[in-house]
């Protein structure tokens, strides 16, 4: 006999947990202890659902790799009692976190699935009830009394994807993420259709939780005119780790001797530079165009396809994990999470 699935709804802030006051027209957190009596259509679902919530909700303005640590610990002081949770959060640093917790939570073999809206819960017009009942009956998807889903995703306006592959790309529409190089995991229409192809396959180890992350790092997005004096004040400071450098295209940069031997200067300091494409879609590919060569030949790390989001997320856990610098460009380049191809 198959068993109801026992859900954890983690609520961290957003505006997904507003409700508004008619009379005044302010907003306030909702509260989620009487989540069935907003939502009744949530009674429908073949699972149990239970909620926390932090004491303080958190705009995810102010999201950091402390608030990071503090979901995962929620996930992993009750990852035996449930066998899926859903992440409530703010959607504009959504993709960071996610990312983040992709990496931090290694050996994965339950869903976790951050949702948020565009419009508060208790708006008319809201996507807050369709992300939040789609993302429970999907961290409740079972075969065998096992989970369908056994990764970190991120669902969002009738898509499921692999939360390390999204970045937010619209403010306005309900439609606010993207998974440009890599297919929804899941989509839901009239009927809810799972691309099991798409999805990681787990490990069968136990779960490992990594809570160590540096933040020591710096992202530098390049534009036509970006001078030596503020590339060499960020990339060469002392207290700079590794720095995430946007490049144009295909992975292309400026070939001008300056930009040369700062680069130099950071590779020989023991720092690591990664190259990541600033367009939405497509890879990084040094050596393709001779504007990218010189990177190469200075042993620059390839995003490839990875997102900023997380880049920055690998960064802080390769970095926190103490990887050594013999083998952190190989490790950076492997795909740990499915986060690049």
């Amino acid at each position: 006999m198959n068993k109801k699935p026992n859900i954890l709804l983690v609520y961290t802030g957003g505006t997904i947990g507003m409700i508004k006051d008619y009379k005044t027209g302010a907003l306030r957190a909702f509260d989620f202890d009487k989540l069935l009596k907003r939502i009744p259509e949530l009674s429908h679902l073949n699972c149990d659902i239970s909620t926390i919530s932090f004491e303080e909700p958190m705009d995810s303005s102010n999201m950091n790799p402390d608030s990071w640590v503090r979901i995962l610990e929620i996930i992993e002081d009750n990852y035996t009692a449930f066998d899926g949770f859903v992440v409530l959060h703010g959607s504009d640093t959504m993709s960071y976190t996610a990312s983040a917790l992709s990496f931090m939570l290694e050996n994965l073999s339950k869903p976790v699935i951050f949702t948020g809206s565009q419009l508060p819960i208790g708006d008319l017009r809201t996507d807050a009830k369709e992300n939040l009942i789609t993302s429970i009956e999907i961290a409740s998807l079972m075969e065998n009394n096992q989970p369908v889903i056994k990764e970190v995703c991120l669902y969002f306006e009738y898509k499921l994807y692999r939360a390390n592959r999204t970045t937010k790309i619209n403010a306005e529409h309900f439609q606010a993420f993207a998974s440009l190089n890599y297919p929804a995991l899941a989509e839901s229409g009239v009927h809810l259709k799972v691309h099991k192809e798409y999805l990681l396959k787990p490990t069968n180890k136990e779960l490992v939780v990594r809570k160590d992350l540096d933040a020591r790092i710096a992202v530098i997005k390049l534009f036509p005119g970006i001078n030596e004096h503020s590339f060499e004040c960020i990339i060469n400071n002392d207290y700079i780790k590794a720095v995430i450098i946007e490049t144009y295209g295909a992975g292309n940069a400026p070939t001008e001797e300056w930009f040369y031997k700062v680069l130099q200067k950071a590779v020989d300091a023991g720092k690591f530079i990664v190259n990541v494409t600033q367009c939405s879609g497509g890879s990084v590919n040094m050596g393709q165009y001779e504007t990218s060569v010189h990177l190469q030949e200075l042993g620059i790390i390839s995003g490839k396809d990875i997102t900023t989001e997380a880049a920055i997320a690998k960064l802080m856990y390769l970095l926190g994990a103490g990887i050594n610098k013999k083998t952190f460009k190989t490790v950076f380049e492997t795909s740990l999470r499915g986060e690049m191809s």
